[in-house]
């Protein structure tokens, strides 16, 4: 269907995981890519790869979003190969996983820095391309269940998540008159390399079966709801969360399965 046909889109953090996810879904719909990435290069380069088999351009950009300077270079290396933005995802985060009372200060505030201070870099460096060219565009950012969850061992990570939904609506508001769309998704427990950092495959497996779609979610589940938001089909569309966890969040603190 080519709904995001001739139009270019910039994914920070798109070398694995949700934002590979999302950068090969906007591919299939005629997208051009430009894939952030920052510690995985040869993925990166496979993301081109696969991008560039469906037809489309892409480029593979370094960039830590933790830096400003990072930021603006991928959006001027963006616009030096294709010429124009349309579509920026700010995706890319990090988390440090221990209770309050052990954690780190530098781990809190790297925490800080790429997944809330690297999420407003690149929204407001993308929102000043696209005010200045006159308007329109589309801004999503991902975020989290945390954001609404106060998992444990999480709380930075909570916090930036919590913090940039926050922006999203704040940034919609302000971007209104100039017709540019800013929304956030919330993706639930998904299938991702980050999470085998943390948990077995064999615990990742169990607590599949434990939620309501009996199975995680996937990159390509969000990167298809990242489609919907970035596309004319969503024009009326800006402000809002978009929760994609099958069915996580609204049967929490349920003992078993609806009946039915």
């Amino acid at each position: 269907m080519a709904r995001l046909a001739g139009r270019v889109a910039v994914i920070t953090g798109a070398s694995r995981g949700i934002g590979r996810g999302i950068a090969l879904c906007f591919a299939e719909e005629g997208a051009d890519v430009v894939v952030g990435y920052r510690t995985h290069p040869d993925e990166a380069a496979e993301v081109v790869a696969a991008v560039t088999a469906l037809g489309r351009r892409a480029l593979a950009q370094r960039v830590d979003v933790a830096e400003r300077a990072e930021v603006a270079g991928l959006i001027d290396a963006a616009l030096a190969a294709f010429g124009r933005i349309d579509i920026v995802v700010a995706n890319a985060a990090t988390t440090k996983r221990l209770p309050v009372v052990e954690l780190a200060w530098p781990d809190v505030e790297r925490t800080l820095a790429v997944s809330q201070h690297g999420v407003f870099h690149t929204v407001q460096l993308a929102a000043q391309h696209m005010v200045g060219r006159g308007g329109g565009g589309k801004i999503l950012i991902i975020s989290s269940i945390h954001a609404e969850l106060p998992v444990a061992t999480s709380a930075p990570y909570n916090m930036a998540k919590a913090a940039i939904n926050h922006l999203g609506a704040t940034l919609a508001r302000e971007l209104a008159p100039h017709r540019i769309n800013v929304n956030v998704i919330n993706p639930g427990w998904i299938d991702t390399p980050g999470e085998r950092a943390f948990a077995s495959e064999a615990e990742i497996q169990a607590g599949a079966q434990a939620l309501p779609w009996r199975r995680l979610g996937t990159a390509r589940d969000i990167g298809r709801a990242a489609v919907f938001l970035a596309s004319d089909d969503a024009d009326y569309v800006t402000g809002s969360v978009l929760r994609v966890d099958g069915g996580l969040m609204v049967t929490l603190g349920l003992s078993a399965p609806d009946a039915g």
